[in-house]
């Protein structure tokens, strides 16, 4: 019992972590207020929703299993086991950044628990596999499994007809046509909220009596077409008052998210730690506390008020906390974003397929469409107008009226599910609502659609693959519980320790390469001398980064270390998003040139072919050297290595004398560095020979020449655009008054 607590507490944390994008999404990317009062707005959402939960605790009691068929032992081993994979498997997606469905996790760990349990049970008293599905049940998870399933599709499709249909209404320019249907959408939106938050909701409060919600329930109707009316005189003053209305609707739209996510999803966290503390209480009422059924679970149970309200302030201290929460919320909000950004995942076949098949289907539309229809919608729907905000840091993901349907939208779908006890999952709801309406604003163009959609598709799976986990993870530990018993539980606390040891030390790592692609990626871009200077030094962190990164791939080829080679491959995507955002702020300062009327040497823009090359180079010989050693091919000859060694040898010093020179931290001495590329120029043709003799006399095979020529190519090259920066690097300042730190004599 006292580690089913602890477990409520850790789950809590990381159950939050991951869901806090669901509520702070939309008023987040909007940037509708400061970031500190979303915080308090969402936290006061979240202590009035946990007393509407009382209602969904009956979920994690006899929701997927019937709990007269099991003594109080056997569930705590059940119960165990689900709050420890809950923990482990959250905490994964939490590290990478992928929201995740909580409620999916504890539906299919506690089905997988129950499932291990109740067949070894059947084992041990020689009983038929038949009669498993008298201990599960089935139709109950199935249910609820169907509802998850189903929301996915209900919540794209109502996001995206919603939006579609507010733009056509409001267009990009809302800022103009707010003052004409401004009051009544906003009516309606705040009837919407209302009615599913306050009436619907509180049919599981624990502070509201039966009598007041079953009056509720009987004067829905009434109390809808009042707040509809009253909600559009409101906001029609506020509109007189110059008031942007978008902003309360996104304010009270969050309260009552994050109300509703609190009421929902708060079973996720502490459901199985108070059914275990309810079966704990109701075996040591009787006289046979280890054998008795747990038939007292199937009854109704109240939930204490004081423990919900205790989860409550876990959960906001974890949502001011948390850094994890930012890390998700960040993956979300790039995949909605209106702008064209760096985008985080790549292209895939799946991906590519989806947007050919849309845009056919959408050309076959188009030319049923009558051309008067068409031009008017194109009108509406003009992109355009939508307005730029030229500061980076103040520039929003997407706009007030966007965050709105968000808002409105997800918020019905989930206070309605709630209302019916069913625990429909929240993360589903409002991921595919952003994405719905940011499909229907267009976000995903030509230039981003196959990125987002790769991105959308990845979370997606990652969805089923949480399905999968959960079930099987739970399956294993309740089996290991079960037999090992106490012995078993330190095992896998200690395990699990670990793993939550490890993505802490994982997620820290992903941490601080998110905060220097932040560095690198330019937010105000004022002042030309300046930004060149930083775009500079930040080619210089670049050549450091491919500098050490072919040390340890060379030394991991010698060794034929595939670990380090992987690890290596997978940081060739991190140099080529550092690569794009650099090439991204020299484009910004070429802009900024036309606007101070200064000029920056015509040679400043052929840095970006000069990067892009740096880094082909790298990501070439990373490639062979990974391709060669888990292909399991033979490996470099002794006097091969010893070659190879000489060459990088050279190259090294070429490249750290060039990111000196760059960064400002070493005078311009590009005769010495030419010397040095002479020279490994020299190197290679006299390697050249050296390596014909082997090809000659069949020492070296096809494999190990293709490899060691790529190498060597591979390092001129580098050496050669080393050299071609540094070029640029002097003729750039020419133009413009250099930084003080340069000193160009």
């Amino acid at each position: 019992m006292a580690l089913l607590a602890c477990f409520a507490v850790f789950d809590l944390i990381v159950g939050v972590s991951n869901d806090a994008v669901n509520f702070l999404n939309s008023s987040i990317g909007s940037r509708v207020v400061s970031r500190r009062f979303i915080m308090i707005i969402a936290s006061l959402g979240l202590l009035a929703g946990v007393t509407f939960s009382s209602g969904m605790m009956e979920v994690a009691r006899k929701g997927i299993f019937h709990p007269q068929f099991f003594t109080m032992p056997e569930l705590l081993f059940i119960f165990l086991a689900v709050m420890l994979t809950d923990i482990i498997l959250l905490d994964l997606f939490n590290t990478f950044g992928l929201p995740t469905s909580t409620t999916v996790s504890i539906v299919f760990e506690l089905l997988g628990a129950a499932v291990a349990i109740s067949i070894l049970k059947i084992l041990r008293t020689h009983g038929e596999t038949a009669t498993l599905a008298e201990y599960i049940n089935t139709s109950k998870a199935m249910i609820i499994t169907f509802g998850i399933l189903l929301s996915v599709v209900v919540s794209f499709a109502l996001g995206a007809i919603v939006q579609f249909l507010s733009r056509l209404l409001f267009t990009f320019e809302y800022k103009k046509t707010i003052k004409k249907y401004g009051a009544m959408w906003g009516g309606v939106a705040m009837a919407s909220i209302t009615y599913f938050i306050l009436i619907k909701g509180a049919k599981g409060s624990a502070i509201i009596s039966p009598d007041t919600a079953e009056w509720l329930k009987e004067n829905a109707l009434l109390i809808y077409v009042v707040v509809f009316p009253v909600s559009g005189v409101i906001l029609q003053f506020l509109l007189w008052m110059k008031v942007n209305i978008f902003k309360p609707i996104i304010l009270i739209g969050t309260f009552a998210l994050a109300m509703s996510f609190a009421a929902n999803d708060l079973v996720n966290f502490i459901g199985v730690p108070m059914a275990g503390y309810h079966a704990y209480k109701a075996a040591s009422a009787s006289q046979n506390p280890l054998g008795i059924t747990m038939d007292a679970l199937g009854q109704e149970v109240p939930t204490e008020t004081y423990l919900l309200l205790l989860a409550g302030l876990i959960m906001v201290f974890t949502l001011w906390l948390s850094r994890k929460a930012r890390t998700v919320t960040e993956t979300e909000l790039s995949l909605g974003q209106q702008d064209e950004v760096e985008e985080k995942f790549e292209s895939s076949f799946v991906s590519r397929f989806i947007v050919r098949m849309t845009r056919n289907g959408f050309d076959v539309v188009k030319q049923l469409i009558p051309r008067p229809a068409k031009s008017w919608l194109n009108g509406r729907l003009d992109i355009s107008h939508y307005p730029v905000e030229t500061d980076e840091e103040k520039r929003p993901r997407f706009d007030l009226l966007r965050a709105s349907v968000n808002m409105m939208v997800a918020s019905t779908v989930i206070s309605y599910a709630t209302s019916h006890t069913l625990p429909l999952s929240t993360t589903y709801v409002t991921f595919m609502v952003a994405m719905g309406t940011s499909f229907a604003d267009r976000a995903w163009g030509r230039e981003s659609a196959v990125y987002r959609i790769t991105g959308v598709l990845t979370v997606v799976g990652g969805w089923f693959m949480t399905a999968v986990m959960a079930f099987t993870i739970s399956a294993v530990f309740a089996t290991v519980i079960h037999y090992a018993k106490g012995y078993g539980v330190i095992a896998l606390v200690v395990l699990g320790a670990i793993i939550l040891w490890k993505n802490h030390h994982r997620h820290a790592e992903r941490a601080r390469s998110y905060e220097m692609e932040k560095v690198f990626n330019l937010k105000k871009v004022k002042d030309l001398s300046e930004t060149v200077y930083i775009t500079f030094e930040q080619m210089g962190y670049l050549i450091r980064e491919i500098r050490t990164s072919l040390d340890a791939t060379m030394e991991a080829l010698f060794e034929q270390n595939e670990v380090l080679l992987k690890r290596e491959k997978d940081n060739t995507k991190k140099v080529q998003r550092w690569a794009n955002i650099i090439i991204a702020n020299i484009f910004k300062s070429m802009r900024l040139e036309q606007k101070e009327a200064m000029h920056v040497s015509y040679m400043y823009g052929q840095a970006a072919r000069r990067l892009q090359k740096l880094v082909d180079g790298h990501r070439d010989i990373v490639m062979r050297a990974y391709l060669h050693v888990s292909n399991h091919h033979k490996g470099l000859l002794a006097v091969q290595e010893k070659e190879l060694r000489q060459v990088m040898e050279i190259l090294n010093e070429i490249l750290l004398r060039g990111e000196l020179v760059i960064c400002g931290k070493q005078k311009e001495r590009v005769e010495e560095i030419a010397e040095l590329d002479n020279k490994l120029r020299a190197l290679a043709e006299e390697l050249h020979h050296q390596q014909l003799r082997r090809i000659r006399d069949d020492s070296s095979k096809t494999r190990l020449s293709i490899l060691f020529y790529s190498i060597v190519g591979n390092s001129m090259n580098l050496s050669k655009q080393n050299l071609k920066l540094l070029e640029i690097f002097r003729e750039s300042f020419r133009g413009i008054k250099g930084p003080a730190d340069f000193d160009m004599d």
